[in-house]
């Protein structure tokens, strides 16, 4: 993980003309900022058919003919997809990769940001490539590029049989299946969709479809032995290392580990489960009834519903809370716990949890300014930009990154402060 406790924490305030940036280049493209919040950075066209990168005001060295998807990595580092003479890679702080490609999407990051892995396409071939080397095998089709958490091991869903679009029985006899590093699962399946690698690497797990009628989870190309009406993405369990997956059985959902069921309770709809960070508990977005969304804990679910959706549920550090987004109408909601904050908004963004999980804090909009809330209390400021806030180590400060009147902010404030 990326070491937080060597940013700064002391420095209150720290501030850059952002705003200038526009007289210096044809137009500024949407800004992004590093986790620490020491960089802003933005693409910029220098002139027709030439871009650039400006970070904190500097340009990198080199321009390219096009850039797209700039992004920091968790470590800082700053990667952009490039192309220079028709050929596309990445380039990572303004260095490009010596690899160069047809075409380049889906950057991924390993969580230290040591490893970055996107997908390539070279003469109507498609794989992955990780820190510029790629697969040594291609396909003809590629989708589901996964990254593990480590950033060693890529998989993607390849096609490995062809077939015309008249040949219906060549798909149901299966032409897709998944690769590992490059390599191929020897057992075919009709679909192949998302995935998940397991922390050790020795594991591959993927929602399937067997046929017409049937799908399952597949570990290492077996398929589970049950199979049902629908599945979902796959997760592995930190503690037994089993695959769990949502599954859909007599019309309705419920979750289910190495093909047994392990929820007694069943859901309209149950998707994006995840564990605490422990191994202790498990939770899910789940649906008890049609129109309505919750969170469930360990198959309990929330004593609220909301209307349209739930997402970006996410576990306290200490394992014992569970935040989310909801949304009613045109308004977003921020829940904790099954408890609703006062406040609404035009949009929110994930919900960051404190290390000791005693407080929660999200970037939120209103009115077209943006701001953050701590605790269900609004700071102050009204911003034209903001991103996502980040605790200290000892949780007793909150860093705060925004754009304000031209200019880019980072702010280092007490909890308390804006707990008041």
């Amino acid at each position: 993980m990326v070491n937080m406790k060597s940013w700064d924490w002391e420095t209150s305030e720290k501030n850059l003309a952002f705003g200038d940036w526009q007289g210096n280049f044809e137009w500024v493209e949407e800004p992004y900022v590093s986790p620490d919040g020491e960089k802003i950075a933005a693409i910029v066209n220098v002139a027709e058919g030439e871009f650039n990168v400006c970070v904190n005001g500097q340009s990198w060295e080199n321009t390219f003919d096009k850039i797209w998807y700039l992004r920091f990595a968790p470590d800082g580092r700053l990667t952009a997809i490039v192309s220079e003479m028709g050929e596309w890679t990445v380039a990572v702080d303004g260095t490009v990769w010596e690899n160069k490609f047809g075409y380049v999407w889906n950057t991924l990051f390993s969580h230290d940001g040591q490893h970055i892995a996107v997908a390539v396409q070279q003469d109507m071939a498609y794989g992955m490539a990780v820190d510029g080397v790629p697969w040594d095998e291609t396909y003809g089709n590629m989708t589901n590029p996964t990254l593990s958490a480590d950033g060693t091991k890529t998989a993607a869903t390849v096609q490995v049989e062809s077939f015309a679009e008249g040949e219906i029985h060549k798909f149901q006899e299966g032409a897709f299946t998944a690769a590992l590093n490059g390599n191929a699962w020897e057992t075919k399946f009709v679909n192949v969709w998302k995935m998940a690698i397991r922390p050790d690497g020795e594991k591959l797990a993927a929602e399937v479809r067997l046929n017409l009628y049937d799908y399952t989870i597949a570990v290492n190309g077996r398929a589970w032995e049950k199979t049902f009406d629908c599945v979902w993405e796959p997760i592995f369990n930190p503690r037994s290392g089993g695959v769990l997956a949502p599954v859909r059985t007599e019309g309705t959902w419920t979750l289910a580990e190495d093909g047994n069921l392990i929820w007694d309770r069943r859901f309209v709809q149950l998707w994006h489960q995840m564990f605490s960070p422990d191994g202790s508990k498990l939770a899910a977005i789940v649906s008890p009834k049609y129109g309505k969304w919750t969170v469930a804990v360990d198959g309990q679910p929330w004593p609220v519903t909301f209307k349209d959706l739930v997402t970006d549920a996410v576990f306290s550090p200490d394992s014992k809370r569970v935040a989310a987004l909801a949304k009613e109408g045109e308004k977003w909601l921020i829940a904790v716990d099954g408890t609703v904050w006062k406040n609404a908004f035009d949009m929110a963004f994930s919900p960051v949890f404190s290390p000791d999980g005693k407080h929660l804090a999200a970037r939120v909009e209103r009115n077209g300014k943006y701001t953050i809330a701590l605790n269900d209390r609004l700071w102050t400021r009204q911003c034209e930009a903001a991103w996502d806030p980040v605790f200290s180590p000892e949780g007793d400060k909150i860093l705060l990154r925004t754009v304000e009147d031209g200019m880019y902010y980072r702010r280092v404030l007490p909890v308390a402060e804006l707990i008041g």
